[in-house]
C-alpha cells in the first residue's frame, strides 16, 4: 500500500477525544480506528499485538539479524520503540474527512472548498513545500495528519522493513495510543509491557523537527470566598469574590503571558474564570522550560493567595497547584546516545535536523519520566487542530526513512 493511501484511509475514522470525558479512552469511537489498526498490523505481519482494555494498541517487528557475528549480538541489541496517537483534536471537527492531494503545489493559494482557502500570505509554512505534493482538507475539518501521520509512517516503515530482509535490525516495538490531546495519553501507556530500552514519539512537526526539550506544567485552580449583601447596603459588609478575582488576574506578571512569549520563555496562562459575588474560580496553565524557574512560577502564584488572603481575611482566596509533566530534557541528557542516533538516522535520509523546544509537551515527556527515554520527531503535519492543516507527501516519505534508518544496525 501507498504512504498516501494508507494515511488518507486512517483520516476516514473518527477518532476525536474529549475533555469532558471520564471514561478510557474518553470517546468509543476511538477504538473503531484502534481495533482497525490492530487488525491491520496482524496482517502487515506484526507480532505480539495486543489491544488491552483502555484502547493501548501494541506491536513487534522481530529482528533480522543476516551477518553471523550480528546474531551473536542479538542479545546485547537495544529494543527500540515508536510510538504515535490516534486521537485528534477537541478543537475541531473530525468527523467526515474529505483529504485530497495538491499535486506539485505551485506557490498560491489553494482553495479548498469555495470561499475556503489556505493562502501563503496567512500561512506563509506553505511557501516551504512548493513543487512537494500536499494532502489537504475541504476547510470543514481539520486533517487528522496529528497524528495519523505518524502512524501512517511508522506502519509504512515497519512494512518497508519486512519487505526488506537484507536491512539488519534488532527486535522493535510499535505502540498507539488515544487521548493524547487532552493530556491523557501517557497514563495508561504500560512501559513495563513495551519493554523497550527507549523510543520515539512520531508526533512532531514539519520537516527535520527534532524535539527533546519540552515545558515544565502545571495547572492551577484558584477558588474565591465572598460574601454577599444587597449593593444598596454594602458598605464594610459585602466582598464581591468575583471583583477579587480579577484583582489576583492583575498581580501575575503582565508580560509573562503566551501573547508575550516565545523560545524558551515561560507564562502564566489564564483558561477560565467564573463566578459571582459570593464564589469565584479562576483557573491557571504554568509553563516554563528552566525547572527552578518552574517551582517559582508555582510559588509565587500561592504568594498572592496569601497576599489576597491578608488583605480580605483568611480563607477568601485558596490556590491548588498541581504539576502535570516535566521537561524530558533531564531525562535525555544521561542517554544522549540516542539522541545521535536520530540526528544520524536523519543525516542518512537528507534531512537536516532542527533541534527545537516544544512550548507544549507531548506524551514522550511523561513516558520518558515513566522510564522510557523518548525524544520528538517530525511528521510533516503543519497547522494541526484546524481546518488549514496539511502534510507533505515527501515530508512524510522523509520520516519513513529517518525511522527505517534509525531502526539499522549498520548505524552506530
Amino acid at each position: 500500500m501507498k504512504l498516501s493511501e494508507r494515511f488518507i484511509h486512517y483520516t476516514q475514522f473518527d477518532t476525536q477525544s474529549s475533555e469532558d470525558s471520564q471514561t478510557v479512552p474518553s470517546t468509543s469511537k476511538q477504538l473503531v480506528f484502534a481495533r482497525f489498526l490492530r487488525d491491520e498490523m496482524i496482517s502487515e505481519g506484526l507480532q505480539d499485538v495486543v489491544l488491552d482494555d483502555n484502547g493501548y494498541l501494541y506491536g513487534t517487528l522481530p529482528a533480522q539479524l543476516v551477518n553471523s557475528s550480528t546474531c551473536q549480538l542479538v542479545n546485547s541489541l537495544p529494543t527500540i520503540g515508536f510510538i504515535s496517537h490516534y486521537d485528534t483534536s477537541p478543537d475541531c471537527s473530525g468527523k467526515d474527512v474529505k483529504a485530497r492531494i495538491v499535486e506539485h503545489y505551485d506557490g498560491g493559494d489553494i482553495e479548498l472548498s469555495p470561499g475556503r482557502v489556505s493562502s501563503p500570505e496567512k500561512f506563509p509554512e506553505l511557501l516551504r513545500h512548493v513543487g512537494e505534493d500536499l494532502i489537504v482538507t475541504d476547510g470543514t475539518t481539520l486533517l487528522g495528519a496529528d497524528d495519523k501521520a505518524g502512524i501512517a509512517e511508522i506502519m509504512q516503515a515497519m512494512c518497508y522493513l519486512r519487505d526488506h530482509p537484507e536491512i539488519e535490525h534488532g527486535t522493535i516495538r510499535v505502540a498507539f495510543n488515544p487521548d493524547e490531546e487532552i493530556g491523557m495519553g501517557a497514563h495508561h501507556f504500560d512501559v513495563e509491557r513495551f519493554g523497550c530500552d527507549y523510543a520515539y514519539t512520531i508526533d512532531g512537526g514539519d520537516l527535520g523537527e527534532l524535539e527533546y526539550e519540552n515545558f515544565n506544567a502545571a495547572s492551577a485552580k484558584i477558588h474565591f470566598k465572598g460574601v454577599s449583601v444587597h449593593p444598596g447596603y454594602a458598605k464594610g459588609k459585602m466582598l464581591n469574590a468575583a471583583r477579587i478575582a480579577t484583582e489576583f488576574a492583575n498581580m501575575l506578571p503582565a508580560d509573562e503571558i503566551p501573547e508575550r512569549t516565545e523560545g524558551r520563555e515561560g507564562f502564566f496562562h489564564l483558561t477560565g474564570m467564573t463566578g459571582g459575588c459570593e464564589q469565584a474560580e479562576l483557573s491557571y496553565i504554568i509553563r516554563d522550560h528552566d525547572r527552578e524557574r518552574f517551582e517559582e512560577r508555582k510559588l509565587y502564584i500561592n504568594k498572592v493567595a496569601e497576599k489576597i488572603c491578608h488583605k480580605y481575611g483568611e480563607g477568601v482566596c485558596h490556590a491548588v497547584v498541581v504539576d502535570q509533566y516535566y521537561n524530558m530534557l533531564e531525562k535525555i541528557d544521561p542517554v544522549r546516545h540516542i539522541i545521535e542516533k536520530v540526528e544520524q538516522a536523519m543525516a542518512a535520509a537528507g534531512v537536516t535536523p532542527k533541534v527545537q523546544p516544544i512550548r507544549g509537551g507531548t506524551d514522550g515527556a511523561q513516558l520518558s519520566f515513566k522510564g522510557l527515554p523518548c525524544p520528538n520527531i517530525f511528521t510533516g503535519a503543519v497547522n494541526f487542530h484546524g481546518p488549514h492543516e496539511f502534510v507533505s507527501l515527501q515530508v512524510m516519505e522523509k520520516a519513513v526513512q529517518t525511522i527505517v534508518n534509525i531502526c539499522r544496525t549498520s548505524l552506530p
